[in-house]
């Protein structure tokens, strides 16, 4: 024997479903726990792909400031920051750097490369005042 739809059969299906669309349910009723857990299992089983989501890796600083002795400040900056750069131009060029990250005008007074033991460059010791 077939199973055939009456109008209150369809009706009764298109309330539900616009009950649950509309979250027409209180929190105490069966239906409410339902669609609570469906999206639960929703949110902790979605794989991170499907919208293209990924773990957001923060930007690390590439100057950091040192403890300085007498009023200077001494600041550690990466030699990707300054490599470009002809030796020359470095001093104005950290200067700015500084500036953009500190906020501050400073005064460079001094810029050192430091060496690995191989004597390449593994970054710079810049040297200010307030």
């Amino acid at each position: 024997m077939p199973l055939r739809y009456t109008k209150s059969m369809v009706r009764g299906f298109l309330t539900a479903v616009k009950r649950f669309i509309l979250w027409d349910y209180a929190r105490t009723t069966w239906q409410f726990d339902l669609i609570v857990g469906l999206i639960l299992i929703f949110l902790f089983l979605t794989p991170r792909e499907w919208f293209h989501d990924q773990p957001r890796i923060p930007k690390t600083s590439k100057i950091a400031m040192l403890q300085g002795s007498r009023g200077t400040n001494v600041y550690w900056i990466e030699t990707e920051l300054l490599e470009s750069f002809p030796e020359p131009e470095r001093i104005h060029r950290a200067a700015e750097l500084l500036k953009s990250q500190t906020g501050e005008k400073q005064t460079l007074f001094r810029l050192e490369p430091v060496f690995d033991s191989e004597h390449e460059a593994q970054g710079y010791m810049a040297f200010t005042r307030p």
